[in-house]
C-alpha cells in the first residue's frame, strides 16, 4: 500500500508517503533530505521526501495522488542512495470500486451491524463490517477498499469493529463525494455494474438524477 500526498501551499516540495497506519509512538530518521518514519518495532510507516522537486521535478499536485511505477522507482533509488531500503511498491489500482455482497450475517456483538463477505475483484473477497440498515446479501455496492482516501481525507485501513475484522468500507453515495445524495443508507448499484470496476462520484450522481 502506498498513499502519497502534497500540500504545496504549506510545505512546498515535500512529498509525504504513507505505507502503514499512524502510531502514537514514532521513530524518525533523516538522511539526505529523506525522513523515514517507523514504529518502535522498526516497521516503516512512511517517508517524507523533503526536496522531492530534485527527484521528480514535474511532480506538482495538492492532496492525494497516485504515483506511477516509474515515479516510485525514482523514490526507491533515492532511498537506497540515502542508506534506506527501497521498499516502496507502486499502487495504481482503483480503491473505490463495485463490490458484491456474497454473504451478510448479523454481527455477534451489535444490534445493528452486519458482517459481510464482499467480493471486490473477480479473485478477491474481503470481510467488511457494515452498520447501514439497508445492507443485504446479493447487492452490488460501493466499496472503499484498504488504501482508499475518502474525500474528507479519511484513510481506509484494516481494522476491527466491535471485535470483528473489517477490511474496507461499504459506502453511501455522499461518502464518496456525491453532493445532495441521501445521508442514510449505503448506495445500491445496478446489477449490471461489473465487480471491481472503479466507481466515481460523477457516475453515481448520474444514477441519482
Amino acid at each position: 500500500m502506498l498513499i502519497a500526498s502534497m500540500n504545496q501551499a504549506a510545505f512546498p516540495n515535500i512529498l509525504v508517503v504513507m505505507t502503514q497506519p499512524d502510531v502514537e509512538k514514532q521513530v524518525t530518521t533523516e538522511k539526505q533530505s529523506i525522513v523515514r518514519i517507523s514504529d518502535q518495532a522498526d516497521q516503516t510507516i512512511g517517508y517524507n521526501f523533503l526536496a522531492v522537486n530534485e527527484l521528480l521535478p514535474d511532480l506538482q499536485f495538492n492532496g492525494v495522488q497516485t504515483l506511477t511505477e516509474q515515479q516510485v522507482a525514482v523514490l526507491n533509488e533515492a532511498l537506497v542512495v540515502a542508506g534506506f531500503t527501497g521498499d516502496l511498491v507502486a499502487d495504481e489500482t482503483p480503491h473505490i470500486v463495485v463490490g458484491y455482497v456474497q454473504e451478510c450475517d448479523v454481527h455477534p456483538d451489535s444490534d445493528h451491524m452486519h458482517v459481510t463477505q464482499t467480493q471486490i475483484a473477480p479473485d478477491q473477497t474481503v470481510q467488511i463490517v457494515c452498520g447501514a440498515a439497508n445492507i443485504a446479501q446479493g447487492q452490488k455496492v460501493i466499496v472503499a477498499t484498504v488504501g482508499a482516501v475518502m474525500p474528507e481525507g479519511k484513510i481506509i485501513w484494516p481494522g476491527q469493529l466491535r471485535g470483528v475484522q473489517s477490511d474496507g468500507m461499504i459506502c453511501a453515495a455522499r461518502e464518496i463525494g456525491v453532493a445532495g445524495a441521501p445521508a442514510k443508507g449505503i448506495m445500491v448499484l445496478p446489477d449490471d455494474w461489473e465487480v471491481g470496476r472503479e466507481v466515481t462520484a460523477d457516475a453515481v450522481a448520474a444514477l441519482l438524477k
